[in-house]
């Protein structure tokens, strides 16, 4: 299906040298990867494809007319104040706060919630481009020290700070080599847990963000506070499962601390406890010792997931799937570990997100209901139903509460709602809840846009879940970009959310914005999440082309003026719906993908997919992988049905070069391929539609990512997608 309003003439390409003689013999099936080499992001010749690649899409974004408008639309609706929930430890209160514009979000201090706010850490000062960010953060108990993490560029990789609150003075400690950790205080504020990996050997490459190399031995460090890091208290490693991943956390009482040990994304964990008070001289006391800490292993298997949300004394409460796929609360007694009772049975159809203990005896309960949020108040030692809290259609993204506290914040968002923090008080027998602070985008009128929730049969006759976002009475004539948009793994769900760049998309070029929950999510708990893993990946495919196919049958739009995108694992949904459904889409927008599925798992974090993937080093799974990955399936469509003459979609492939999640190779390597086999293969390729990649430097795979970043690439973007489609600007 050609595209109804690409360019007025075919692109020159890049060459990229194609090495024949890289082949790999999986399980008797020989497979060659002719652009093995830009997996190495150091070599001078990777740099230059990147850097004509750039040069290419530069060109074409040029041509995209709307690309100004665009960008001075969404800069003038991003310019709002935006604030996070507060917090608060010891007698003090926290919170996040961003004024419009500022690259990244700026932690305030306060000593009541109607007091002076005072900035504590501004991350926009660490750099002039605003590519420093916080990764992660802690305020030890007694509110004296703030232990955080940055980040740069967007890697993975973080340095751990310390800064007393008081007088806001950065101490000597520095902690390095940390990634995919929290910060744990213990509550005589001497020092906290961390987790890290080794440091690299002498001669291994040091630009922590662009590296490959794989992540294995994560351990577990306990830092005291005004000590080098190499005098750390190593409290737990596993050499004989280099790819765990560990994390501590120290209980409401003190008294213990949890190690929860993970060995890829599933939600499943082991669960170890230890006593901190009994260790003979605490946890300094056991520097000495130069030996692990004396853990006590509660769960040694991987056969469930293990979340403490409170304990009294040895009595520990947990939230968890085990034989519960929708999750479920459960006791235990450390003295009888064998002894479990529930607390709270697994709902009949609502998926219970997360458990918070408040009010000393009270769960606040929060259930994902047909991809809506339902907030509940419990009780602690009965699971029985206190109170239900009014809360409109949308999604709680943040739960700031306190068991010692009778008082907790909830922050709100939808598709329409750009955020509302409400503030909860609990001290008489009726919740009183009431409106502590909303966002307001100046511009933007809710009343102009509807939102429906719809249900489409996928190809096996699942019920597939799909809000679909479009200004108010719209005809149903098949006339209308349509934006759909998809993820569909790790179980993780897609829930509504506030987005200015979705929302001038809307109003301004006149696109439907569409949010499909396909199988492999979250969003009905673990049996929807494995109905699109493993060997049932297909399924996310098929769900996605289901609800595509649906769009144009309904009336909303047509193939040609349809664009789908997904970033990661939603990167390789797009890459796999456009190799196997070419002529049902008008654009396509695969931001950081997974797309070499044969190789993943050898790069940084990759080998923890596997639980949703496979890995194509046992055969079956090789078998599952290598009909869907998109690298190894670009096909010529006016080959595969001659009596149906169509192309690829235009195709935005986009990624970063300190992408150290899902390294940038991916991407690039599908580049090259579609190129490729698609148009520089042939003298007069049918393929006119553009296949481009945007690469931007100094960025990651999304985290921290600066806010001009972030408007900057909505505009390219969404400007190729109007210039795809034939979008016109509506003022």
């Amino acid at each position: 299906m050609g595209s109804l309003c690409a360019l007025d003439e075919p692109l020159q390409y890049p060459f990229a040298r194609r090495d024949e003689s890289v082949v790999d013999n999986y399980h008797g099936v020989l497979v060659s990867d002719p652009y093995r080499w830009l997996e190495d992001p150091d070599a001078e010749e990777v740099k230059d494809f990147v850097q004509k690649q750039v040069k290419l899409t530069e060109s074409v974004l040029k041509r995209c007319d709307t690309r100004e408008k665009l960008l001075q639309k969404i800069t003038t609706l991003f310019d709002h104040p935006r604030y996070d929930a507060p917090f608060r430890r010891g007698n003090k209160y926290f919170y996040f706060h961003n004024t419009g514009l500022q690259a990244q979000k700026v932690l305030y201090v306060l000593d009541s919630l109607d007091g002076k706010p005072d900035v504590l850490l501004d991350p926009n000062g660490l750099s002039e481009d605003g590519t420093v960010s916080l990764n992660t953060y802690s305020v030890s108990k007694d509110a004296k020290y703030l232990a955080y993490g940055l980040s740069s560029s967007g890697s993975d990789w973080v340095t751990i700070k310390v800064m007393r609150v008081e007088d806001k003075r950065v101490v000597p400690d520095t902690l390095s080599w940390v990634k995919f950790s929290g910060i744990s205080w213990t509550h005589d504020s001497k020092g906290f847990f961390y987790s890290r990996y080794p440091s690299p050997k002498e001669g291994e490459k040091l630009d922590a963000g662009t590296e490959t190399n794989t992540n294995l031995n994560h351990e577990l460090y306990y830092h005291l506070l005004g000590t080098d890091q190499s005098e750390d208290i190593l409290c737990w490693r596993d050499p004989d499962h280099p790819k765990y991943t560990v994390a501590a956390k120290v209980m409401d009482d003190g008294k213990y601390v949890l190690l929860y040990i993970g060995e890829s994304c599933d939600p499943v964990n082991k669960l170890y406890y230890c006593d901190m008070s009994a260790l003979p001289n605490g946890l300094e006391g056991h520097r000495e010792k130069k030996d692990l800490l004396p853990f006590v292993k509660l769960i040694d298997n991987f056969d469930a997931s293990y979340e403490a949300i409170a304990n009294d004394d040895t009595v520990f409460t947990f939230l968890t799937n085990k034989d519960a796929p929708k999750y479920k609360l459960v006791r235990v007694d450390l003295k009888e570990p064998s002894a479990w009772t529930t607390v709270l049975e697994e709902a009949e159809k609502d998926v219970l997100e997360s458990a918070v203990v408040v009010n000393d005896n009270q769960i606040l309960a929060s259930y994902l209901s047909d991809v809506k949020y339902i907030l509940q108040l419990r009780d602690l030692k009965t699971g029985s139903l206190l109170h239900h809290l009014p809360i409109d259609i949308g999604t709680v993204y943040e739960i700031s509460a306190r068991r010692e506290d009778s008082m907790f914040f909830i922050g709100f968002t939808s598709f329409l709602t750009p955020g509302v923090i409400y503030q909860c008080n609990l001290e008489n027998e009726v919740p009183d809840m009431k409106i502590f602070r909303e966002i307001v985008v100046p511009g933007f009128d809710r009343r102009e846009f509807n939102v429906n929730q719809i249900f489409v049969p996928s190809k096996d006759g699942t019920q597939i879940p799909m809000f679909i976002v479009a200004r108010k009475d719209i005809p149903l004539d098949g006339s209308h970009p349509c934006l759909l948009y998809g993820y569909g793994g790790f179980n993780i769900s897609l829930t509504p959310s506030f987005s200015v760049g979705r929302i001038v998309l809307t109003r301004h070029l006149g696109t439907i914005y569409c949010l499909a929950n396909i199988r492999g999510g979250g969003e009905y708990g673990e049996e929807w999440h494995k109905a699109g893993s493993l060997a049932k990946k297909q399924n996310c495919f098929d769900d996605f082309i289901s609800a595509a196919e649906y769009l144009v049958s309904a009336g909303y739009t047509q193939p040609r003026k349809l664009c789908i995108e997904g970033g990661s694992n939603g990167g390789l949904l797009i890459g796999a719906c456009i190799n196997q459904r070419p002529d049902l889409f008008g654009c396509a927008l695969a931001h950081v993908g997974v797309m070499d599925m044969l190789r993943f798992h050898k790069f940084t974090i990759g080998h923890a997919w596997t639980s949703d993937f496979g890995c194509s080093e046992k055969e079956e799974e090789f078998h599952w992988l290598i009909k869907y990955s998109p690298l190894h399936n670009v096909r010529r469509p006016w080959e595969q049905a001659p009596d149906q003459p169509s192309q690829y979609p235009p195709t935005m492939l986009l990624t970063a070069d300190h992408d150290d999640r899902v390294v940038p190779l991916h991407s690039l390597k599908l580049l090259a391929t579609m190129q490729y086999v698609l148009c520089t293969s042939l003298e007069k390729s049918p393929q006119t539609n553009p296949i481009i990649g945007r690469i931007e430097c100094k960025a990651g795979h999304g985290a921290g990512r600066p806010t001009q970043k972030m408007i900057d690439e909505a505009a390219d973007r969404y400007s190729f997608m109007a210039k795809m489609l034939g979008a016109s600007w509506i003022d």
